[in-house]
């Protein structure tokens, strides 16, 4: 069989802004038929990675492919395979949601029949079809990210590029968004994401990259991922807040030191063996006659998988590049 062309093969990528590199060296193969969750805290490159691979900033060094396209010496062609949504919703609000992605469609060359026929089929799929013909400027924040999303699907790109596409949507906007996005990855289409929210990647992407200073600190599935980190949590969720403080002192000779959550009254600990570590601490706290609202092992998140790796953990917005807002 022929190998498989990488939709995003990066190598050695380099970018600088003044003395900030914010991209120092970066490597990334995405390969078909994958969602790659990108993941970093504040200056990380998140970003800068993005708009290189939209052929929206030039790289002062190292070699990057899009679909097996070489950004540098074939541009229109990389900009053919992709759509991009950045961080902030990009519509004309004096427009109607149909206008706006007839007029995209347009701008990627299709018939004025070809643009109406999928602008109507990409508002069909976004759940946006009894809202096609009011202005833009009635959209609630989930819908107006959504008619964003459709203007990146409506020239029918191979390869999605989403900044953050959740940020600043109210919960149930978020969720909804977030199943759209699920659609399209169930219908073919690839998907490079950058996030803040650990749990978007943890449910979305089958492939993770975490990169800290413009570099790739590790990569790999959410469970390969998990199980780098080598700690299941014990955790610990006391009734009285004045509990907190003993069970810490408990747990603190179980392994290790605790982290202690005042506003929630959670008490928490990486742990190496897990189940009979568990049931010491259960046998701690029972004699102390301290009532529980619960305590239970779990399998490390991804916030302190990046905790283990870097020492810090993923939160801010991202690097020093302007904010993507723009479709290609």
């Amino acid at each position: 069989m022929t190998p498989s062309i990488p939709t995003i093969e990066a190598r050695g990528l380099v970018k600088r802004f003044g003395r900030t590199s914010a991209l120092d060296g970066l490597d990334l193969v995405a390969e078909p038929g994958q969602v790659v969750a990108v993941l970093g805290p504040n200056g990380a490159g998140k970003t800068t990675f993005v708009r290189a691979v939209a052929t929206l900033l030039p790289l002062d060094a190292g070699s990057l492919r899009v679909a097996g396209h070489d950004i540098r010496r074939e541009p229109e062609a990389v900009r053919r395979t992709i759509g991009l949504a950045g961080q902030f919703a990009a519509v004309e609000p004096a427009m109607t949601g149909r206008e706006n992605l007839e007029l995209v469609a347009r701008l990627f060359g299709q018939s004025a029949r070809s643009a109406r026929a999928n602008a109507t089929a990409v508002l069909d799929q976004l759940g946006l079809g009894e809202a096609a013909d009011r202005l833009a400027r009635t959209y609630s924040g989930g819908m107006r990210r959504k008619l964003d999303l459709g203007a990146s699907l409506v020239g029918a790109p191979r390869l999605l590029l989403l900044d953050e596409p959740t940020t600043g949507l109210d919960p149930r906007s978020r969720v909804e968004l977030l199943d759209a996005i699920r659609a399209l990855v169930e219908q073919g289409t690839d998907v490079l994401l950058t996030t803040q929210y650990l749990d978007e990647a943890d449910h979305l992407a089958s492939h993770i990259v975490i990169i800290d200073h413009g570099r790739v600190v590790a990569s790999g599935t959410p469970s390969e991922l998990k199980q780098r980190a080598g700690r299941n949590v014990i955790e610990v969720h006391v009734r009285d807040r004045a509990n907190l403080a003993p069970v810490a002192e408990v747990l603190a000779r179980v392994d290790g030191l605790p982290e202690v959550d005042e506003a929630t009254r959670r008490i928490s600990i990486g742990v190496e063996a897990g189940a009979a570590q568990l049931k010491a601490a259960l046998r701690s706290i029972d004699s102390l006659g301290i009532t529980l609202e619960d305590i239970g092992m779990r399998s490390p998140t991804l916030d302190e998988v990046f905790l283990a790796l870097t020492g810090q953990r993923i939160e801010g917005t991202d690097d020093a590049a302007a904010p993507v807002s723009s479709h290609s």
